[in-house]
């Protein structure tokens, strides 16, 4: 069976750390501490996407990292419109670059088209600066 997973850009971040440090704070995270993103749209395949599948956050043209979908839960804001609260795993797995471009709200990306995670860094493992981990990934070398 192919998962179907979410893709969408992070806007206001420029690395996966930026990404990190946001929804460490309180105005990232749901009532229950897990980090959210609220959009307007509702997914019409919202339950293929809590098969297994991820949102993959597309940082500074590429696709850098990815969460995995727990849940949709119903917000309505302060101006009476119901919106979508896409629930996240907290676990942020860095992935191989993959070039997107821009797009506003999010796509769904069949994971054939997914870009494969990158191997958790140990403790003490220096990362690579963004423009060579990318370069290294266009070579194929990553």
């Amino acid at each position: 069976m192919t998962l179907t997973h979410l893709v969408k850009l992070c806007v206001g971040a420029d690395t996966v750390e930026d990404l990190i440090d946001w929804q460490a704070s309180r105005r990232a995270q749901g009532g229950d501490g897990l980090p959210v993103h609220v959009t307007r749209m509702w997914p019409k395949r919202a339950d293929e996407l809590l098969a297994g599948g991820s949102l993959y956050w597309v940082i500074k043209g590429e696709i850098r990292a990815r969460q995995r979908l727990l849940r949709f839960d119903e917000r309505i804001g302060a101006d009476g419109v119901r919106r979508c609260a896409i629930v996240l795993d907290p676990q942020i797995m860095r992935t191989r670059p993959a070039v997107r471009r821009p797009f506003q709200g999010w796509r769904y990306l069949p994971s054939t088209e997914a870009p494969v995670d990158l191997p958790v860094a140990r403790a003490g493992d220096d990362t690579l600066p963004p423009e060579l981990d990318a370069a290294l990934a266009e070579l194929g070398l990553r």
